[in-house]
């Protein structure tokens, strides 16, 4: 009867999981049409700039059209709001660690985050994880490291800086959801978040850039990807880490670059070794683990 029972228990907790599997996908997707955007001529300022404007907007009309049930007290407002704050520090920190780094090396000191939520979710009490679901996160970064092929010769100490605070900050927007903002509406959540990352992006854009949109009909249609499918995941994150948790909202996130990495293979001629391959199996075995055999 225990196996049964378990069973439906373990499919319920996948299905739970969908929307951080959707994320990770959707994020993906971008990664790949952020490469045609980036050589139709388009400038990161630019992108971060034009898109928050639209989402800001698309949001703002869906919220007209289908008001939420319950409105943000002042409260939930304002840390929401801060939330926006973070995603523009995160996505600021990340930016700058690429441009110091190579791109591996940035992206791993990056996704120490999904281990680095566990560890905060822990201490604060906003989940109870036990050692075997630190364990798995440490598993997966480990198959991470293997999977990037991370050369660690050359290393810019501010460009670690930069990876590492962007993690802190994604970690800090992940636990600040779920200890503040459990049961709210994602998509007020969204919106408020996207109006103070919006302003800032639009601030640097002013003072220190250029208009420089795609110069191509590919890199406008591989723009709108990146702005629908950027904001879908962050929207969808949101969702899940109500749902299901920061740990394992983040956990499953590690799809991401997994995914990405296929992807290029497939869309862009790139080649994995079989170190990658080891690494990818690994980062695949350790979350299977973590849903399947334990959580719960």
């Amino acid at each position: 009867m225990s196996l049964i029972a378990a069973r439906p228990s373990r499919l319920a907790g996948l299905v739970a999981l969908l929307p951080a599997l959707l994320a990770a996908l959707s994020f993906s997707v971008t990664d790949i049409m952020l490469k045609v955007v980036y050589a139709s001529g388009m400038d990161v300022l630019t992108l971060v700039s034009l898109r928050g404007i639209l989402v800001v907007v698309f949001f703002w009309g869906w919220l007209r059209v289908s008001p939420p049930v319950r409105p943000h007290p002042p409260r939930q407002r304002l840390i929401a709001l801060g939330l926006g704050l973070l995603f523009a520090m995160t996505m600021l920190g990340l930016l700058a660690a690429v441009s110091l780094l190579p791109v591996s090396i940035a992206i791993l000191a990056y996704f120490i985050y999904p281990l680095l939520t566990g560890i905060g979710a822990a201490l604060t009490g906003v989940e109870r994880l036990g050692w075997r679901a630190l364990l798995t996160a440490a598993t997966a970064f480990a198959g991470l490291s293997l999977m990037l092929g991370v050369n660690l010769a050359a290393l810019a100490p501010l460009g670690l800086a930069c990876a590492f605070g962007a993690a802190l900050c994604r970690v800090g927007s992940l636990l600040a959801t779920r200890a503040w903002l459990a049961g709210t509406d994602a998509r007020l959540t969204t919106w408020y978040s996207m109006l103070p990352s919006t302003a800032l992006f639009m601030a640097l854009w002013i003072g220190f850039g250029a208009w420089n949109p795609p110069q191509t009909a590919p890199g406008w249609f591989a723009f709108a990807v990146v702005a629908a499918c950027s904001t879908l995941s962050t929207l969808l994150i949101y969702m899940s880490t109500n749902t299901v948790g920061p740990f394992r909202t983040a956990l499953a996130m590690n799809l991401e670059p997994l995914v990405t990495a296929i992807a290029s293979v497939w869309l862009l001629d790139e080649v994995l070794t079989p170190i990658q391959l080891l690494g990818a199996g690994v980062m695949i075995a350790s979350l299977c683990a973590f849903q399947f055999v334990l959580g719960r």
